[in-house]
């Protein structure tokens, strides 16, 4: 044992932790090249800091879509506290719950889109997605149509990082060397209305997409496909906002089909993109949706999966046994927490303060489009996505690695990149200079774009 093993774990630097770090901790989407590491101890409002006390304004919800109430709220800390000294935890399964759960799930239907009125607990985004594809499955088994295994997504979609969700993330990357994949997964062209002279030239985009989604679905055989899924609005590639017929046009076809579509709400749920449900506002009119991130605002780890009352009668109703479950279904303590985050949400007007911040980073990263590394901005609710190209004609992309680090090192601000988009999500808390000075930043990063970099 080192030294360092020895030392109070409050005692010890950001160098002592970094050391740590890079000999005993495995990063989700770890870089082996990279040494660097930024132990993060503290956050406030917008704010946070790390071992070596630098702060950084964060505009990117704690680096994953959360934090939607902002950093360090006491009133999250207490309802934990309270519940761990009343309950922590008690099983889920069978005919046990505890009152968190059953009451959190009365508020989740009560805020949901119409149809929606059952709920099933997880732990987070990718498990939410795995039982939602469970589901849809078992739905179609137990109506007599077991041959419904296909699950249709689309490129460049980020559904999560486990067996199922992992094959209906549209990345090429998740899917090196990982052997067999989970089968029968589809995907088609995304709605990126910037990209659509390279998608479908001379097309109408809307047009082309449901056209392709149809042949997709002939393809496999119709009564082959279980569900369909699809972000609302796409936020790992880089917040794309579909044509505002897109998604009315999916679910007819869909409907006509007997296919199932599942709302993946792991980013966009919870005020995200200025709606409690944007997947209702998009006239998705889904049969399932899948909620995590925003749910605690971070605080916790949990998700669920919404459903109909008719999917739920059929895959878990009559004498019916559903074989599934995770130990953590309907945490107590998570649940306490996400009542108290819904509440700071509902009391704070945080859901429609998204819309205002959506407004302040729509005036405030205008100035970016006279750029010529800015290809187009993009604004959903309190979610902006910049992408970056290296020609304004072709379209060439501009990966934005280099970006998010210069942002960091020089700016003190923290956002983060998806290929050659720069995305923003910052804390519904964030205040308009907050955001105007991510935004001078970000301008301030491009104009002085390195050579390296061209």
């Amino acid at each position: 044992m080192s030294v360092v093993d020895e030392m109070p774990r409050t005692m010890r630097t950001a160098a002592e932790l970094a050391e740590i770090d890079r000999r005993v901790l495995v990063h989700p989407h770890h870089h082996g090249g990279r040494s660097k590491r930024i132990t993060i101890v503290r956050g406030d409002g917008c704010t946070v800091w790390d071992a070596s006390g630098v702060e950084l304004l964060d505009v990117m919800g704690a680096g994953n879509w959360v934090a939607q109430v902002g950093h360090g709220r006491p009133e999250l800390a207490d309802a934990a506290a309270r519940q761990m000294r009343k309950l922590a935890y008690y099983t889920g399964f069978d005919i046990f719950a505890n009152d968190q759960s059953i009451t959190l799930a009365q508020r989740l239907v009560d805020l949901a889109p119409e149809g929606l009125d059952r709920v099933f607990f997880t732990n987070g985004g990718s498990e939410s997605v795995e039982t939602a594809f469970k589901f849809a499955r078992l739905y179609h088994h137990h109506r007599g149509e077991p041959e419904r295994v296909w699950f249709i997504s689309r490129n460049f979609a980020y559904h999560g990082s486990t067996y199922a969700s992992g094959a209906a993330t549209g990345f090429p990357g998740i899917h090196a060397g990982i052997g067999p994949e989970f089968p029968n997964v589809a995907r088609t062209s995304p709605p990126h209305s910037y990209r659509a002279p390279d998608i479908c030239p001379g097309r109408d985009l809307t047009d082309f997409l449901i056209e392709e989604l149809a042949t997709t679905i002939e393809r496999i055989g119709p009564s082959n496909v279980a569900a369909m899924i699809g972000e609302p609005v796409m936020g790992g590639a880089g917040i794309l906002i579909p044509p505002a017929d897109y998604w009315p046009r999916v679910r007819e076809l869909l409907s006509l089909h007997g296919i199932l579509l599942i709302a993946d709400e792991v980013v966009t749920g919870f005020g995200r993109t200025g709606a409690w449900y944007d997947s209702a506002e998009r006239g998705m009119q889904a049969d399932l949706v899948t909620v995590a991130k925003g749910l605690t605002s971070g605080y916790a780890p949990l998700g669920a999966v919404l459903m109909s009352d008719a999917i739920a009668e059929t895959i878990a109703g009559g004498d019916n046994y559903l074989f599934h479950g995770h130990t953590y279904s309907g945490h107590a303590t998570a649940c306490a927490v996400a009542h108290a985050n819904l509440d700071l949400l509902e009391q704070e007007g945080l859901v429609d303060r998204s819309r205002t911040v959506g407004t302040w980073l729509r005036e405030a990263l205008a100035p970016l489009a006279d750029l010529p590394e800015v290809g187009e901005v993009r604004v959903a609710g309190a979610t902006a996505g910049v992408e970056l190209v290296a020609d304004r004609d072709t379209r060439e992309p501009l990966m934005a690695d280099w970006v998010t680090v210069a942002l960091r090192d020089e700016h003190r601000v923290a956002a983060r990149e998806y290929g050659n988009t720069l995305v923003m999500a910052p804390p519904l808390v964030i205040s308009r200079p907050e955001v105007d000075r991510a935004a001078q930043a970000l301008a301030d990063v491009l104009r002085r774009r390195p050579a390296s970099h061209s």
